[in-house]
């Protein structure tokens, strides 16, 4: 028999088992058929979940049970996510469900619906609230799997379209028990960095059943409350989730997402250059206009007019004074004619021509005597020669 002093309390072996039971199960997905579901007061869900040949008890605690997709009932098939507990106080273990889901196609899509209509009439599906990408991006979140084609296929377009943005990624799983919770908390994540432009949220292709973390209420409630705005690229082109209605845009596939949300720089380079070329264009013709119009306005007769009058002024002017040289030349010679026949004329009643020719002139008291009644008999007179003068008496 063991040593008493080796035996564990109960509380200790309870403790021990808690230890490797949540340890070794931190989190699973497990598929039964609901039963016993009771709702407290405090909101509190406790139900259990069975199959053929076992039950598992269950709890799911308010904060999750107030965000479910759909309403669980007794008989549901179901698939529920969480982790193992041991709940100390009874010695049993249970499943704390984390997240839970509808097990059958029809089932699924009746929670579809179900979800889709509550969040509608709550307005979240509104045009009026859809806010429009920005042209042109610098940074850009994506939350998805790090794992797959999906990032891959994205990054791959950013780089070919538009290799200047900055991608910040943040992995999360996009199915399976818990992933609906981390794209949540991803997209909050993403909403409190200040300078992200948009948010991609994406997976691949898959079943209703692979696509369902994105038809979760949490992940709508996420992307509706998200400071900027949200591409939801969930699936292939024919598959519609709840969180495509919420965002702010559905893109049919990942890699159109990328496409949707960056400008080709291809396009840019070639509207750039188109630009320039009708700019330059456009400058040219304009000058051309102007130089046209220059052209024409000094070739026009109103341009003209003060220069052709200045030439006429000008050409009357010079007109003016060649007839003034004229009519001067002419006075000048008349006068210099008059000037020498006055000169002649002069020279010619010279009394010291006519004294060279032999004549005197007869002078009586220094008065020139030009008749012989004005001397008597015994006067003297001064007889003026061309070379002298004499002194003489009249007998």
């Amino acid at each position: 028999m063991q040593n008493v002093r080796q035996a564990l309390t109960v509380s200790d072996l309870t403790r021990k088992i808690k230890q490797i039971l949540e340890s070794g199960f931190p989190s699973i997905a497990v598929q039964g058929e609901i039963s016993n579901l009771k709702r407290h007061s405090s909101g509190h869900l406790y139900f259990t979940m069975k199959d053929e040949n076992a039950q598992l008890p269950c709890v799911m605690w308010r904060s999750r049970a107030s965000v479910l997709s759909f309403m669980p009932e007794d008989g549901a098939k179901v698939i529920a996510g969480g982790r193992l507990t041991v709940y100390e106080v009874r010695g049993s273990y249970q499943l704390d469900v984390q997240s839970i889901r509808p097990l059958g196609v029809g089932e699924l899509q009746a929670a579809f619906e179900q979800l889709k209509k509550k969040l509608e009439a709550e307005g979240l599906f509104d045009a009026a609230r859809k806010r429009p990408l920005p042209e042109y991006p610098k940074r850009i979140g994506v939350v998805t799997s790090p794992s797959g084609a999906v990032l891959q296929d994205m990054k791959n377009v950013f780089r070919r379209r538009f290799p200047g943005v900055e991608l910040i990624m943040i992995p999360v799983r996009v199915q399976g028990a818990g992933a609906a919770a981390e794209i949540a908390e991803a997209v909050d994540d993403m909403s409190g960095y200040a300078s992200l432009d948009l948010v991609i949220v994406a997976r691949g292709g898959g079943s209703l059943e692979d696509l369902w973390p994105f038809n979760e209420e949490i992940v709508a409630r996420a992307i509706a409350r998200c400071r900027v705005p949200v591409v939801s690229a969930v699936g292939h082109e024919t598959d519609y989730t709840i969180a495509d209605f919420v965002a702010d845009v559905r893109a049919p596939t990942p890699s159109a997402a990328a496409v949707m949300v960056v400008p080709d720089r291809r396009e840019i380079l070639e509207n750039v250059a188109d630009s320039w070329y009708r700019i330059q264009q456009s400058v040219l013709g304009i000058l051309s206009d102007k130089r046209e119009r220059i052209h024409n306005l000094l070739n026009s007769y109103a341009f003209n007019r003060p220069v052709d009058l200045l030439r006429q002024h000008s050409q009357h002017a010079d007109e003016t004074l060649r007839a003034l040289h004229r009519v001067a030349a002419h006075a000048f010679a008349l006068t210099a004619a008059r000037q020498s026949s006055l000169d002649q004329r002069l020279r010619a009643l010279d009394p010291r021509l006519a004294l060279r020719r032999g004549y005197a002139i007869v002078r009586k008291d220094g008065t020139i005597v030009s008749s012989s009644g004005q001397v008597h008999a015994r006067d003297s007179v001064d007889l003026e020669f061309q070379d002298g003068r004499v002194r003489s008496t009249i007998e």
